[in-house]
């Protein structure tokens, strides 16, 4: 009995065999061990494999900044140096005028080693010196008023329909506080801007209201009722009788 096998028709399979990969080496100075290649990055960024941070949408916490309702303006800022024992010790001092330009007006000083922390002294000491300005109408004063403050003598009338006509630190006040359709001019030799400023802050203060508000407000006030009094009759008058005649007495004789 003959073995039969089944015959197969099919081509044997080559045999597949894998590239060789050629291994990556960085490029090194002779002589020196080779580096491995880098690890590629997940996050596909230059951060050389680390995940940048993700924005959460959470606001920071750090309070906001409030601004301010008066504008600030330096008149100078000078170095001054002390003198003590071992040497000389420098420090900044700082003029400076604050303002809302509705009325409220302020000078103040203020000394510290820097120049940042000296504005904010004078900052403080401006906001505690603030006075209230009385206006009239069209953002002018009521009156003429000349003041003498230390080396510094000024004089400020009334200019309506002629704008604002001052210099140094007399504008840089005004034009703070709101005042407009006035005239300044300074009556002494002294530049000094700090002396101008407080002087002119002092006349602002001792201006009076004008005599048209005054008036109008005492028109608007309603009249209190006067208290009409009854006539009262005068007292009768007692009436005097007249005296009996007195009877002339002889002498006695003896």
């Amino acid at each position: 009995m003959e073995n039969t096998q089944p015959q197969n028709n099919t081509a044997p399979a080559a045999p597949v065999t894998a590239k060789p990969v050629a291994p990556t080496v960085s490029a090194t100075t002779p002589g020196s061990a080779p580096r491995p290649a880098a690890a590629p990055s997940r996050s596909g960024s230059f951060g050389g494999g680390r995940d940048m941070k993700k924005n959460t949408g959470r606001r920071s916490t750090r309070p906001e900044k409030v601004k301010s309702e008066f504008d600030q303006r330096i008149l100078n800022i000078r170095r001054v140096v002390r003198v003590v024992t071992g040497g000389r010790r420098f420090s900044f001092s700082v003029a400076i005028v604050i303002g809302n330009h509705k009325g409220s007006v302020g000078v103040g000083t203020g000394k510290g080693l820097d120049t940042a922390l000296a504005i904010d002294k004078a900052l403080k000491n401006a906001k505690k010196n603030v006075i209230k300005v009385n206006l009239v109408k069209g953002n002018s004063i009521a009156h003429e008023i000349s003041l003498k403050y230390s080396s510094a003598r000024i004089v400020i009338r009334p200019a309506e329909g002629r704008g604002l006509i001052a210099g140094s630190a007399i504008r840089d006040i005004f034009e703070l506080a709101g005042i407009s359709d006035v005239s300044a001019k300074i009556h002494s030799p002294s530049k000094n801007k700090l002396n101008i400023a407080r002087a002119t802050i002092l006349a602002l203060a001792q201006l009076k209201p004008s005599k048209v508000s005054m008036t109008k407000a005492v028109e608007a006030a309603p009249a209190a009722p006067v208290a009409v009094a009854k006539p009262v009759a005068a007292p009768a008058k007692p009436e005097v009788k007249p005296a009996a005649p007195v009877k002339p007495v002889a002498p006695k004789t003896k």
